[in-house]
């Protein structure tokens, strides 16, 4: 009887033992611990995390309250010995372990938007690209000057400005550059799918990029866009007659000092393919990235007779244009007098 009572007690014993286990099992699963306010609601999980590396930024981050049951379940759900997913994952107040574990081993990830407008040069694009993704400026750099990469693309260091489309796009965050370019291969390529602006773009003659570089100088001389198509239409008309573009945003472009808001001899000087003062035609290339603005501007060029324009001497952003060289010399006077007075000198 005696020997009865204690293997009776031993059984209670265990079955309170596992009672109280299997409780803390359960707390341990499907208990919140994730906290109710969060001081950001993204995870970041850059390529080639390990668990403890996962571990460390959830608990450091503070996106669970109890790192020790988050390592529990971990091991319970064998995420611990899974390989880790890498992206941006954003992560609900309030959930439990395993809605936690869940959602990061589904590699489930949240996306970035990725803002591209007013960009010049090229690293200046692959500083601003890094700014949003995974990867760094040189490794997006390293991408944009890639020759197999230009090959493939049928682009050259010159024209790849030209993939690029001003606009907002969502992008996973852990995107490669050279998935990232080709990406913008295919947003350039749905862009000039319209079938009105393929119409344009024949009717002028020019290949897809040769309107970019336009629209890119355009998009340099003036802000104003109702005025972008006149803009649009001296440079083409000079095209026409053989002329010389002379557009200062070139030689400032050529001379790489985008501080000059005054173009002087010093600067005409400088030997290069985009001084359109010094070469024919247009540059090799794009001299920032265009709007869509003005590479509408150029395929709906305003038709005229001007082949000269100047900016009015105030801060309208405006130009006057004018058909011979005696009105535009007397623009430009007024023009350098009003530069004088505000002291602008270079």
């Amino acid at each position: 009887m005696k020997y009865l009572k204690h293997i009776l007690i031993a059984i209670l014993i265990l079955a309170i033992g596992a009672g109280i286990f299997a409780f803390t099992v359960y707390r341990s699963i499907f208990s919140p611990n994730v906290p109710d306010t969060l001081d950001t609601p993204h995870l970041y999980v850059p390529t080639g995390t390990d668990y403890q590396g996962v571990k460390e930024l959830i608990n450091t981050k503070g996106f669970v309250k109890d790192i020790t049951s988050f390592d529990k379940v971990s091991s319970l759900m064998k995420y611990n010995k899974n390989k880790i997913r890498p992206g941006r994952f954003e992560i609900s107040p309030g959930w439990n372990n395993r809605e936690l574990i869940q959602h990061l081993r589904s590699g489930r990830q949240s996306s970035v938007n990725v803002v591209l407008n007013n960009e010049r040069l090229v690293s200046e694009v692959a500083g601003k690209i890094s700014g949003f993704l995974e990867v760094d400026s040189l490794a997006v750099l390293g991408a944009l000057r890639s020759p197999s990469l230009l090959e493939e693309l049928n682009l050259t260091s010159e024209t790849i400005m030209t993939i690029f489309i001003p606009n907002t796009y969502r992008v996973y965050w852990n995107t490669t550059p050279e998935k990232f370019i080709k990406r913008m291969v295919s947003e350039r390529d749905k862009f000039w799918a319209d079938s009105e602006r393929e119409r344009k773009r024949e009717g002028l003659g020019m290949t897809k990029e040769e309107v970019y570089t336009l629209a890119s100088i355009v998009e340099k001389e003036t802000n104003y866009v109702p005025e972008k198509p006149n803009v649009a239409g001296v440079y083409l008309n000079r095209l026409s007659k053989g002329m010389h573009l002379q557009a200062d945003p070139t030689v400032v472009y050529a001379n790489q000092d985008f501080t000059i808001r005054r173009v002087l001899n010093k600067h005409l000087a400088k030997d290069s393919p985009y001084n359109t003062y010094k070469y024919p035609g247009l540059p090799p290339g794009p001299i920032a990235m265009a709007s869509i603005s003005s590479i509408d501007a150029v395929l709906e060029n305003k038709q005229h007779k001007y082949i000269y324009f100047c900016a009015k001497p105030d801060n309208s952003g405006q130009h006057a244009f004018a058909r011979n060289l005696a009105a535009h010399n007397a623009n430009a006077r007024k023009f350098q007098k009003w530069l004088n007075k505000q002291r602008i000198y270079r």
